[in-house]
């Protein structure tokens, strides 16, 4: 089978399709137009997140046996159209599911004792003890919005502290030893800290907005390694300046675009800087990383293998 891979990633990928027997063609700048032309001799497909695989691009990939993203979310490929092809899709969560449950515990240990913030004032010159006095996370209710690979594995971060962990989820029976399935109204009720780990639906765009945020009867900590268009960000930004919602860990913002590789340039290639986000950088009780919760040395080995294995297992 020829393969084209249009991402970079682990060679291992590489060596082990060679390995299969298939052939791999590497192209990692042409646009995606001109991959178009020529999509029609592959029967494989790579690629991690460079542009989205419309209808139209896939009506023009006749041979296509298979795709593999490495990610954890197939949301840039048009799944329904894909399924009706025949195409094989291969998502690979299990890949960094670990680096996303490390990275929002560390973001959540960093919000409780303010480290971002004592880390600019020391470097500064200040040295305000009682102003970067801190939170312990024993005690405290966590509550998990989506409960599969992430945020099981976030659950098992947890196992370390006196807490309780809460999992909802719209899939029943997901509950494991680390945290007890509830219903939406009991997370309102106890959640202190939220973490989402959903994917990107129509169900979950837009779905943190204030309406949601005034059900919780604790103000509540959050954090979002998952999708940034879950959160309305200007909502956000209300329920931090009310004090409804205590400090906010981010690894992902609204305004990605698909590729997750450049959020601030317009079409034109001037940068836009949307109001609310301009507010949260000035906030200290906001945790900004770009969008790499999972993107760790060695989950980008464990994506590729995840990848093959799932390949092999379909073709071989």
């Amino acid at each position: 089978m020829k393969v084209l891979h249009i991402d970079t990633n682990h060679p291992l990928i590489i060596e082990q399709f060679n390995t299969l027997g298939f052939h791999n063609d590497e192209d990692y700048t042409s646009t995606k137009a001109e991959i178009e032309k020529k999509i029609h001799h592959y029967d494989g497909l790579i690629i991690r997140s460079r542009f989205s695989l419309d209808e139209s691009f896939l009506k023009k990939a006749t041979k296509l046996k298979f795709i593999g993203r490495l990610g954890a979310g197939l949301e840039n490929i048009n799944i329904s159209f894909a399924k009706k092809q025949g195409v094989f899709l291969a998502a690979a969560p299990e890949g960094n599911r670990n680096a996303v449950g490390e990275h929002t515990l560390g973001m959540l240990l960093s919000l409780f004792n303010k480290l971002n913030k004592a880390d600019k004032e020391v470097r500064n010159g200040i040295w305000d003890r009682e102003g970067n006095r801190g939170l312990e996370l024993d005690g405290k209710t966590v509550g998990i919005i989506g409960y599969g690979n992430m945020g099981k594995a976030f659950a098992k971060k947890l196992r370390g502290f006196d807490v309780t962990v809460l999992c909802y989820d719209i899939k029943g029976g997901v509950e494991n030893e680390n945290a007890r399935q509830v219903g939406i109204l009991e997370l309102y009720q106890k959640a202190e800290i939220l973490s989402l780990h959903v994917p990107q639906t129509k169900e979950t765009i837009g779905m943190i907005d204030s309406e949601f945020i005034e059900k919780f009867h604790h103000p509540f900590w959050i954090l979002n390694t998952a999708r940034g268009k879950c959160i309305q960000t200007e909502d956000l930004v209300a329920s931090l300046h009310s004090g409804k919602i205590l400090g906010a860990g981010l690894d992902v913002l609204e305004y990605e675009k698909v590729s997750f590789e450049d959020m601030f340039k317009t079409d034109n290639g001037k940068e836009n800087m949307p109001t609310a986000f301009e507010e949260l950088l000035k906030m200290d009780n906001v945790l900004l990383s770009p969008h790499v919760a999972g993107w760790t040395i060695e989950s980008k080995e464990k994506l590729a293998q995840t990848i093959v294995d799932k390949i092999w297992e379909a073709f071989c």
